[in-house]
């Protein structure tokens, strides 16, 4: 064999860093919507997670997905999943760190930002474990309203400890929940389910039913148990349903198959089948979408939070690619295009991630009035806005890698993997139309608007064009004459969030691009088109992520 060329020119991957402690936005929010955190947990999972070894893992799990094994080989049921070891090494390392029941455990200061901030973290390195691990987050809370069940769960469901065994709850260390809703004829709407409970006694975890009937999206098949809606003669219910009953024997839960997706490959999404299934109620009978609601809210902040990560991991790889890569006689990132869409789109990823965490902070206050009124708007504004911007994020941050953006293969194929990952976010847990009707119904408490006033005050003076949308926003929710208008609102409101919270944690370079592009309107309609006085090098050296 005779070599033709020599490689060069081709940078060096991204790997051996801290993701903590290079993520100057972040660290930056944490310090303002949590002065008092203690990051140390944080910087320790950010130099895990940028290991060599952690990518390797992150690759291993989607390059072998899980399959499902419904029977034996004798022909008994057994509705297992079986996952590459590398799952469970990330599941190990997520639940040890806390991701999915730290804010229930009463740890620590600003519990819920601090979660939030490791979820991010966590998502730059592998998004699709976390289903699981965002799940057991949302659904704890519920569980409070069956306290028997609570009172056995609760605690090991908070353990920083994994165990994938399926056997029994009380000889596990270590507990996860999922979630079943949706089914075919329904989607988001809940109200068309068909899935039903009868009544079966009671005993000491409260009123036992059988629930026969399907779901069409059954994530992560392989928890220990889920809460899942059917109908019940006062309507729509909320249930327990674990997959090991009391006396050891496997609940009817029949894993029909697993969906094929087009990303999240990591982890397990299923179409299930209950034949008479065994389930305990909780809350009261016909009270299943309040709690439904609840846990949305959850999984809606998980959704927000981890686009944001994935913005800041393909943009880190961006920079990354960008300054070692050489065209036309020096690095592209001095090139003065690319130097607009690196400029672009670190904009972007830092507005995401302010809006995200400062709405975690408020989960951290719930007997804040202020704060409870920020949850209900900035819960479905981050939701849509921060989602919706995520396909066209990566995408441009796949073109600033060429063609080895493009391959699957090496420390850059992450960026394909990304790509795939980012709608998922958007449509799970209720996509755009549903987000922007929630944001309409959360405007109608008599104090959304003063609310949404006094978020923004620190803001006003500070830029004409954020000023006027300020203003504009009050007489447009009162109005509300029509859900055309929904979506566009929705933007406006997520922007100007977003402005605001960049004048209190960011450099003025990255507040006056923002309000100059996104809302005063010197900005094209793609990345890449901010006005020539932009200030490139403090906005660029900001995001860099060595």
């Amino acid at each position: 064999m005779h070599a033709t060329h020599e490689v060069f020119n081709q940078p060096e991957p991204l790997a051996g860093y801290n993701l903590f402690e290079t993520n100057r936005p972040l660290r930056d929010a944490l310090k303002f919507n949590a002065p008092a955190l203690d990051t140390f947990e944080l910087t320790e999972l950010g130099a895990t997670l940028g290991s060599a070894d952690m990518q390797t893992h992150a690759r291993l799990a989607n390059t072998h997905p899980p399959e499902l094994h419904s029977h034996d080989r004798f022909g008994r049921r057994v509705d297992q999943v079986e996952f590459h070891p590398s799952y469970h090494e990330l599941m190990k390392l997520a639940t040890s760190a806390g991701l999915h029941g730290t804010p229930w455990s009463g740890e620590g200061v600003s519990p819920h930002v601090v979660r939030a901030a490791g979820f991010m973290l966590f998502t730059e390195l592998e998004p699709s474990i976390l289903c699981p691990i965002s799940m057991t987050y949302a659904v704890t809370p519920a569980l409070r309203s069956n306290p028997a069940i609570y009172a056995d769960w609760g605690p090991k469901l908070t353990s920083r400890a994994y165990d994938p065994a399926l056997k029994p709850w009380q000889g596990k260390a270590g507990l996860t929940m999922g979630m079943g809703m949706t089914e075919k004829q329904g989607g988001s709407d809940v109200r068309a389910n068909t899935t039903q409970a009868t009544a079966d006694g009671s005993d000491a975890w409260g009123q036992r039913y059988r629930i026969t009937g399907h779901k069409w999206f059954f994530s992560a098949p392989m928890c220990d148990a889920f809460l899942v809606l059917a109908q019940t003669q006062s309507g729509l219910s909320c249930f327990f349903l674990p997959r090991v009953l009391p006396d050891e024997s496997l609940n009817a839960i029949h894993i029909q198959r697993l969906k094929d997706k087009l990303g999240n490959k990591a982890n397990a999404s299923s179409e299930v089948e209950f034949h008479q299934a065994t389930a305990w109620l909780v809350g009261d009978e016909g009270r299943g979408i309040p709690q439904i609601l609840e846990m949305g809210t959850m999984t809606r902040l998980d959704c927000a939070l981890g686009t944001s990560g994935l913005m800041r991991q393909a943009l880190s790889i961006a920079l990354n690619h960008t300054s070692q890569r050489k065209a036309f006689g020096k690095p592209l990132v001095e090139q003065p295009l690319m130097r607009n869409v690196l400029a672009d789109l670190a904009l972007e990823s830092e507005a995401a991630t302010a809006l995200a965490i400062r709405l975690a902070r408020a989960f951290d206050k719930p007997g804040d009035e202020h704060e409870r009124a920020m949850a209900r708007l900035l819960t479905p504004v981050a939701k849509f806005w921060i989602c919706k911007r995520g396909s066209h994020f990566a995408q441009e941050t796949m073109e600033c890698l060429g063609g080895n953006g493009y391959v699957e293969e090496g420390g850059e194929g992450i960026m394909a993997r990304i790509y795939r990952e980012m709608p998922l976010n958007s449509i799970w847990e209720g996509a755009g139309n549903i987000m922007a009707l929630d944001l309409l119904r959360a405007l109608r408490k008599a104090d959304a608007v003063a609310a949404l006033a006094q978020e923004l005050l620190p803001a006003k003076g500070a830029h004409p064009a954020l000023d006027r949308l300020a203003a504009s926003l009050p007489s447009r929710v009162e109005e509300m004459a029509t859900e055309l208008e929904a979506r566009r609102l929705a933007q406006d409101v997520a922007l100007a969030a977003q402005a605001a919270l960049l004048l209190q944690t960011a450099p003025a370079a990255v507040f006056s691009a923002f309000c100059d592009s996104r809302i005063a309107g010197n900005w094209g309609q793609a990345f890449g088109t901010l006005g020539a006085g932009t200030d490139f090098d403090s906005i660029i050296a900001r995001a860099m992520p060595r």
